[in-house]
């Protein structure tokens, strides 16, 4: 079964500076959510497609990682103090969250339960309403700081909101992620098992897996560098490196940008916030096709 994007993790530090750092760039971000494991977290949404700010409030409520029980907070906590703030985890949309267990774990990059929990979300106007979700993990063990798992929403419609996704910056949708690795061609065969699709070889030490809801591309770290302008994530296996918005207008893009007095790098038609100023993220602006 392919599968597109359906969110990611950004792990942070503090959870409100993080809601200021993507206002400033344009974005309109949801209020404080908590989950019964020790994080909060906030949203950033856009059409199918979601930015899950995250932070550790919590510590003593996180449960201990095992073999066969993935726990969120802790992969999260031990990625912020390994790695520092960032991209931790790409979630990929699940139909039905058993079957996607079910081809992991015949696919090899399986054998963790499933998890399944609802909590009480917030609309704009304050009124609470239940969201729920099944999760079905993955696991690269070559790759310690990047996590992955599909998320099937229970409740939908009491999830995405049209008035969430309108953002002062123009941004219309996701146009895909960036991942980074040493060599990007030893990881390609467990994407292809994650999202249900095969990878194609752009050039040499890039892949691309084009899925129903935005790009996966990996690339070697020089590739990552010569494109953004920014330095690629450090650490062994696959990282999480930038997220691609697409947006209506780049001159307001820029000015909005511009407003907020970041610094960043405008090359061959995007425009890239680096991880110094974005939180250990790579957010990179370009013209919504």
């Amino acid at each position: 079964m392919e599968r597109g994007l359906d969110h990611v993790v950004h792990v942070v530090r503090d959870l409100e500076a993080a809601g200021e750092l993507y206002d400033m760039l344009g974005f309109t971000v949801g209020t404080r959510n908590r989950h019964p494991w020790g994080t909060d977290n906030r949203i950033v949404q856009l059409p199918g497609f979601f930015v899950e700010l995250l932070e550790i409030a919590d510590a003593e409520k996180i449960p201990p990682q095992d073999v066969t029980r993935f726990s969120f907070g802790a992969f999260n906590r031990d990625f912020l103090a390994e790695v520092g703030p960032g991209l931790s985890m790409l979630v990929l949309e699940g139909r039905d969250a058993a079957i996607d267990k079910l081809e992991f774990d015949t696919a090899g990059i399986g054998g963790i339960d499933l998890f399944s929990f609802e909590r009480e979300g917030k609309r704009l106007d304050g009124v609470g309403v239940k969201v729920a979700f099944n999760l079905a993990y993955a696991r690269d063990p070559a790759s310690p700081h990047a996590g992955f798992f599909t998320c099937q929403q229970l409740f939908p419609e009491n999830f995405w909101s049209v008035d969430l996704q309108r953002h002062m910056n123009g941004a219309q949708g996701v146009v895909g992620v960036v991942m980074t690795a040493a060599d990007p061609a030893t990881h390609t065969g467990f994407l292809a098992d994650f999202a249900g699709m095969d990878a194609r070889r752009a050039v040499e030490g890039w892949y691309i897996l084009k899925t129903p809801r935005g790009d996966i591309d990996v690339m070697s770290d020089a590739l990552f560098t010569q494109r953004f302008g920014v330095p690629a994530p450090s650490g062994p296996g696959l990282r999480l490196a930038a997220l691609r918005f697409g947006v209506a207008d780049m001159d307001r893009l820029r000015r909005r940008v511009s407003s907020s007095r970041m610094s960043v790098e405008d090359i061959e038609g995007v425009v890239v916030v680096g991880p110094k100023a974005a939180l250990g993220a790579t957010l990179v602006f370009e013209a919504a096709a």
